[in-house]
């Protein structure tokens, strides 16, 4: 029954358990509303000098678009290494790379406090870079792992594998920010900055396998320059974007992505923030919280993804996007049934269910619509298309805040992202997508 699980497979879940602790601890839930709250100086905000002059932004804001400039580095380098990948046989090393980095600066992020904005951001710049420029070549071994008829439950083991090994990041931070006696620690002697070091400690261990397991095809080209692997890969890129428009529904599909992606990558980042703000959870609730949707993540995970397998990805992703823009208008109407922390918990639980479940399905449809011989290169453009999404979405957030003041009423933005993304996704011809990728 579980054939499918090869030891390179088991590499493969592994780097999603390891590097969910970053998506979570720093991206999600501690780290981001600290950040927000005490680097950029929460509602109160931090005056910035901008070439027309001072204008104060609300930390919320500035944590948007700190993230929209980090991925904004991650879409300009994803082309290019991943034709590189493709083209040396460099996927794993290049793993290895941005995961050391990723790690390194992370764990850096630790001692950062109020006043310390600028450093921060930069680290933290590094740091996702090193989490989604990684996540390039992770994501291109999948069409190698299996085949279209078992890419939905690798993806969505991994995703599920992924939200266990953030889910028990999360259980650890909350023993030490609540519990500390019970791992030998006095009361109050961690804080946020020791949850962020463990997070990093926790991506750098649990990718051990994954280093060790996974492993690169046969490289096409051997003992050439690291210059002409850059020129090489160079070429691939802009081959690529002249002849990309010949799969169709691949095009039409990457668009949908960009779009309701947008939604999807901003929620994650925002949606502690959120519960501050607006709900009035404090750390170790939002901790608490976080902890429920990783767990209705994992399952939600493995349910998308033998879901998918059977009525196909574009009709599971489909469903996905609806029920994500039922609870973007919920969010927005928090409070009008049992009280807006009870039903907060309530979507919380929806959103566990369908966060793991449509980011599954749709790197199952990308892989489905990808040749094989591109795999790093057309996985270089899907990351692509995902990382402009949290630039556009991040900003276009952020933006929002600074306009309408605060968190809340900026949200029905998010609910546009779900609402375009899922009509484009509409026209896109999952068999066609298959047919076009198995016919070169």
């Amino acid at each position: 029954m579980l054939k499918w699980i090869t030891k390179p497979v088991a590499g493969f879940l592994f780097y999603d358990f390891a590097n969910s602790a970053f998506a979570t601890t720093v991206l999600a839930v501690i780290f981001n509303r600290y950040f927000a709250e005490v680097i950029a100086g929460g509602t109160t905000g931090t005056m910035v000098n901008l070439p027309w002059g001072s204008v104060n932004f609300p930390g919320a804001a500035i944590w948007n678009f700190v993230v929209a400039a980090s991925m904004a580095v991650v879409a300009l380098t994803s082309p290019l290494v991943g034709a590189m990948a493709d083209r040396a046989g460099w996927r794993r090393r290049l793993l290895t790379i941005y995961c050391i980095a990723g790690v390194a600066c992370t764990c850096a992020l630790a001692p950062m406090g109020r006043g310390d904005l600028l450093f921060a951001s930069l680290l933290f710049i590094g740091a996702n870079l090193g989490f989604s420029g990684g996540n390039v070549f992770y994501n291109s071994f999948l069409p190698d792992l299996g085949t279209p008829q078992t890419y939905g439950r690798i993806s969505g083991a991994a995703w599920g594998f992924g939200y266990l090994g953030g889910g028990l990041c999360l259980v650890l931070n909350l023993i030490m920010l609540q519990k500390p006696e019970l791992l030998g620690f006095p009361a109050g002697y961690f804080g946020v900055g020791s949850c962020v070091f463990v997070a990093g400690i926790w991506w750098g261990l649990f990718a051990i396998p994954t280093m060790i397991w996974l492993k690169d095809k046969q490289a096409p080209i051997q003992h050439i320059s690291l210059w002409q692997k850059t020129r090489e890969g160079w070429a691939e890129v802009s081959q690529t974007l002249r002849h990309v428009r010949r799969y169709k529904h691949l095009f039409r599909f990457l668009i949908a992505y960009l779009i309701f992606n947008d939604g999807i990558e901003t929620t994650i980042v925002t949606a502690s923030i959120f519960g501050s703000e607006v709900v009035g959870l404090d750390t170790k609730e939002l901790v608490g919280f976080f902890i429920l949707i990783q767990g209705t993540a994992f399952i939600g995970s493995i349910i998308f993804g033998w879901l998918a397998d059977r009525i196909g990805n574009k009709t599971s992703l489909m469903l996905s996007l609806a029920i994500w823009l039922g609870v973007v208008v919920w969010a927005y109407n928090l409070g009008w049934w049992i009280g807006m922390k009870e039903e907060y918990y309530i979507i919380g639980v929806i959103t566990g269910l369908v966060m793991g479940g449509s980011q599954s399905a749709a790197r199952s449809l990308q892989a489905l619509f990808t040749p094989k011989k591109h795999s790093a290169e057309f996985f270089g453009f899907f990351s692509l298309s995902g990382r402009f999404a949290n630039v556009f979405g991040t900003a276009i957030y952020g933006t929002a805040i600074v306009l309408t003041g605060g968190v809340k009423p900026a949200i029905l933005t998010l609910g546009l992202f779900f609402l375009v993304g899922g009509l484009l996704l509409y026209f896109v011809n999952e068999h066609e997508g298959e047919r076009a990728a198995t016919a070169v």
